[in-house]
């Protein structure tokens, strides 16, 4: 492999532009310490693929970026090219064949690095390979640092074996043959794990079996379900029918007492308008009525005193009935004693006409004469209390018939 160009951006010192030529043959670089010779050598493996920044004596990979001076802002990015003549070299997959291969890697800060074989984007591992391929690399003996010597007179044979292999040009079989290993043992875990997966899914295809026959009942089920539903929902929606129409029904029968019962509010409505006009004269009779009650009312009031009254001398007539009575019934027990005192008087009398006893005569006379006094005198007595009687029922009746007169107004 013969690196004809080298170009670096912003890597570690080389803050500017620098494109550095290498020619055919022996190419030197001199100069005294710190002025960036073993910074050429670590762009050139770092655009190679390192991935160790303590390698880049560096302790994170974007302190290869240029970090700035007293002079000069710092960069955000670093970039480096390698321009390789393709004699022998073999492009990778999907790289078009030319004369000579522009690989470039460039970092971000904070964002990474990104690697590009004639402008086109790959991988990392693509870069790495295409080296391999050509007994270098990052890593490679054939890149001589400071201190390497020493490191191959004192390595371990396996170590002194890489190297053989790379100068033997088989670099890039063993870095593939580590892939392939890898990926072999990747292979052998993911068959492992599809066994398992098989198993669970096996596992799953008998639970799924379950439940497709669960399924297959539940689909039934549903079926018998939808159809009760329809029908209970076509019966429902009978019911609801029938019940529409009794409520229309009813409906135009409510319209119609509404209506009715509009033109009823409408005449009672009149009907208030006409007794609102009628209520000042009915106000004024209320008001002559009231005054006619309350003149009623005293005159209820007397009569009802009046009546006492009356009830009074009713009682008193009736106690003096009843004493009537009883004198009555005394007088007459006294006429019939005075009537037969004058029946045994006449028969005396009788007994004694042809007497010449004219004293007894006289006696008897004089009783009978008495007797017949008693008697008119009980007769005067008794037509007086019938008379008083009279009266008193009389006066009974005209305040009885006042009062009746008087609850009718």
């Amino acid at each position: 492999m013969h690196i004809t160009e080298l170009r670096l951006s912003g890597f570690k010192s080389f803050v500017d532009p620098v494109r550095l030529v290498i020619d055919a043959g022996l190419t030197g670089v001199v100069g005294p310490n710190g002025c960036g010779k073993s910074n050429l050598l670590e762009a050139v493996r770092w655009a190679m693929g390192a991935t160790s920044a303590k390698a880049m004596r560096a302790g994170d990979m974007d302190d290869v970026i240029f970090a700035g001076a007293s002079h000069r802002p710092p960069r955000e990015h670093a970039e480096v090219v390698l321009v390789i003549d393709t004699v022998g070299i073999k492009p990778p997959p999907g790289i078009a064949p030319a004369d000579t291969l522009e690989v470039s890697r460039k970092i971000k800060r904070e964002a990474g690095s990104t690697y590009r074989i004639n402008g086109r984007e790959v991988r990392a591992k693509d870069v790495q390979l295409l080296f391999a391929d050509a007994s270098t690399g990052a890593n490679s003996p054939a890149l001589v640092r400071q201190g390497q010597i020493s490191e191959l007179i004192a390595a371990k044979p396996e170590n002194r074996r890489r190297v053989l292999e790379e100068a033997a040009g088989i670099g890039g079989l063993h870095a593939r043959r580590h892939e392939a290993d890898l990926k072999l043992a990747g292979a052998s875990n993911n068959l492992a794990r599809l066994d398992e997966v098989a198993a669970e899914i096996d596992a799953q295809r008998q639970a799924l079996k379950r439940q497709a026959r669960l399924a297959e009942r539940y689909r039934g089920l549903a079926d018998e379900l939808r159809r009760t539903e329809a029908l209970a929902l076509h019966r429902r929606w009978v019911d609801a029918a029938e019940q529409l129409t009794m409520a229309q029904t009813e409906l135009r029968s409510v319209e119609r007492d509404a209506a009715e019962a509009a033109e009823r509010a409408s005449a009672a409505r009149r009907a208030v308008d006409e007794a609102q006009q009628l209520a000042p004269p009915l106000r004024e009779e209320e008001l002559v009525a009231s005054a006619v009650l309350r003149r009623l009312e005293g005159e209820r009031i007397g009569v009802e005193r009046d009546l006492q009254e009356a009830q009074g001398a009713v009682a008193r007539a009736v106690e003096a009935l009843r004493r009537l009575d009883e004198d009555t019934e005394r007088e007459a027990r006294m006429r019939d004693d005075a009537t037969a005192s004058l029946q045994r008087l006449d028969a005396e009398s009788a007994d004694l006409a042809g007497a010449d006893d004219a004293e007894a005569l006289g006696a008897a006379k004089t009783k009978a004469d008495l007797a017949e006094a008693t008697r008119a005198a009980a007769d005067g007595a008794l037509e007086a209390l019938l008379a008083a009687a009279n009266r008193a029922a009389a006066a009974a009746d005209n305040a009885e018939r006042a009062m009746k007169a008087a609850d009718a107004d």
